[in-house]
This record gives C-alpha cells, structure tokens and sequence, in this order.
C-alpha cells in the first residue's frame, strides 16, 4: 500500500508565457523530467505539470502552467493569472517579433496579475547561433528596463541549466512570502508522480 504523502508546505503557481513556438512548453519539460521533445504540437488553452523541491528542508510544490500563446487563447489564459504567485515571460532569439511582443505580454500582466508578482525574462534558442536576430545586450537592456531578472538558455541543449531560471523563481517566491501551510481544499494532494493535467478549449 502506497504511503500517503505529507501536504507541501506551500503550492507557487508559475505561469509561463510568451508568443507562440518560443519554447515555453520545452522549458517546462525541460525543467519537470529533464528531456527535450523534439516536436510539440501548439498548446491549446493550458497546459500544467507539477514539481516537487525542497527549500530549507520544507517541501514546496511548484505549479508550472504552460499557457497557449496564439492571440484567440488570450481571453482564457488570462484568468489564470489572477491568482498567479510567478510569471516566466519567454522570447525565441532568432524571432525578433517574439521579443518585441515582451512589451504587449507585460501589459497583460499588469492588467491581469496580482501587482507583486514575480517576474524573469527568459532568451530561449540560445543553441541556434546562426539563426539568432536578439542580441544578449537587448536581452539585458530589456529586463533592466522592467526591473526584472534575465536568464539566457536552450530548452534543447539546456545551455545555462533550466533548472536555475525555476531553482530562482522558487527561492525567491519561499522568502517573499514565507510559505503558509496548504488547507485541505488546496490543490490536488501529490501522489508518488508528478500529476499533470491538460486543459482544452473548443
């Protein structure tokens, strides 16, 4: 018989967003079961995995939400960010239009999201050397001008470690808001895998 698991100390709820085919989806595969997917198909409406770490000798359950990013999802994907506690803003280097878009998503997150949410900027492909159109200085310059932290990397070739971009986010969110036990209608009680689910939309 399966020993049941002790609650998590506290659930963050990290949503990753950003145009779409940047890269969100194999950051978040990347990080959750440490393998690159060749090809994906577009996410429809939410996609979501859950992580287990441990900070300071507590168990903290990291949500991570994969958010569709052509323009008719955005009306649905926007009620996620209500009660969102960290926001993964992604760019492809070797598409300009995708960090040019950064502005439009960081409008959306203050329209939408709670005002002290986390923020990092993320420069994915950083693999494609020859492909690349967005400078590393345009990276910096950019997260400089928001406030916010830059990480560069490769979902592919997991350039720069991926697990660091989501290790920073979860360190910051357990000392920021020192995590409060999880109630009996928290969210889905972990069993020995990680859970995940996908939501769809017509």
């Amino acid at each position: 018989m399966p020993v049941p698991r002790k609650k998590p100390a506290a659930v963050f709820k990290i949503l990753l967003i950003g145009d779409s085919a940047v890269g969100k989806t194999s950051l978040m595969f990347r990080y959750h079961e440490d393998k690159f997917i060749e090809k994906f198909t577009p996410t429809i409406g939410m996609d979501f995995v859950f992580k287990n770490i441990t900070i300071q000798g507590q168990e903290i359950s990291l949500q991570l939400w994969d958010t569709a990013g052509q323009e008719r999802f955005l009306n649905i994907t926007k009620n996620y960010y209500r009660n969102a506690d960290a926001v993964v803003l992604v760019y492809d280097r070797t598409v300009s239009s995708s960090f040019k878009n950064i502005s439009r998503w960081m409008k959306t997150i203050a329209d939408e999201a709670p005002e002290d949410i986390l923020k990092v900027l993320v420069a994915n492909k950083s693999d494609l050397h020859r492909l690349l159109v967005v400078s590393t200085q345009e990276g910096q310059d950019l997260a400089k001008q928001y406030g916010i932290t830059f990480f560069e990397t490769s979902a592919k070739l997991d350039i720069n470690n991926v697990a660091e971009i989501f290790d920073y986010i979860a360190h910051e969110l357990f000392e920021r808001k020192k995590p409060r036990p999880v109630s009996g209608s928290g969210p889905i009680i972990l069993d020995d895998q990680s859970q995940k689910s996908f939501f769809s939309c017509c």
